[in-house]
């Protein structure tokens, strides 16, 4: 069991948590804050590879918790699942946004100039291939794409997201190996 996963076994359940937060309770905001901030910065570091905007990221996801506490209702006992989808929404909306200004920046730069972004691009290599990671997540069935955010993005346990899912664990085991042969066809070549 991770420290994780123990630390948010202890103190009252999400779901009560979040009745809590939607009262406007502070205390129990920032329980669950510290219960699972460390999860979804790693998440969100796996979206990105970036730690800057992992931390942009953590910030916004637990800035839309606060927003909307009165209005999300935890379908599962954990407000996690919850949690990651608000920050892969988040990192899909903030990539597109990045990839339109990149593409602004191509047609106002002259041809024969070096663009800066080009040395940019050159230099986050890694970025490059963790985002056509993400892209070719996003081309996959909701359910492998589930999948992939929880095992193989999100680091989750193949026990921890069959009880989250509510199937056997060997299911889970079969879809991931399944949604990694489909990412291997999905991927250029160059990326792990």
């Amino acid at each position: 069991m991770t420290e994780t996963t123990e630390r948010a076994n202890v103190g009252p359940p999400d779901t009560r948590l979040w009745e809590q937060i939607a009262k406007g309770d502070h205390a129990a905001f920032t329980e669950l804050f510290e219960r699972h901030a460390e999860a979804v910065w790693n998440y969100a570091y796996r979206l990105t590879a970036s730690w800057s905007q992992a931390e942009d990221l953590l910030s916004a996801t637990f800035l839309t918790a606060w927003r909307k506490r009165g209005d999300a209702q935890l379908v599962r006992d954990s407000a996690l699942p919850w949690l990651y989808t608000v920050t892969a929404n988040r990192a899909r909306t903030e990539w597109r946004a990045s990839r339109r200004a990149l593409r602004l920046v191509t047609k106002l730069t002259p041809q024969d100039e070096r663009d800066h972004a080009d040395d940019v691009a050159a230099r986050t290599d890694a970025q490059r291939r963790l985002a056509a990671v993400v892209a070719a997540i996003a081309k996959l069935p909701a359910s492998d794409r589930e999948i992939a955010q929880l095992c193989l993005l999100g680091d989750m346990s193949t026990a921890d997201a069959a009880a989250l899912l509510g199937i056997t664990e060997s299911s889970v085991r079969a879809r991931v190996s399944r949604t990694r042969a489909r990412l291997r066809d999905l991927t250029p070549e160059d990326t792990p």
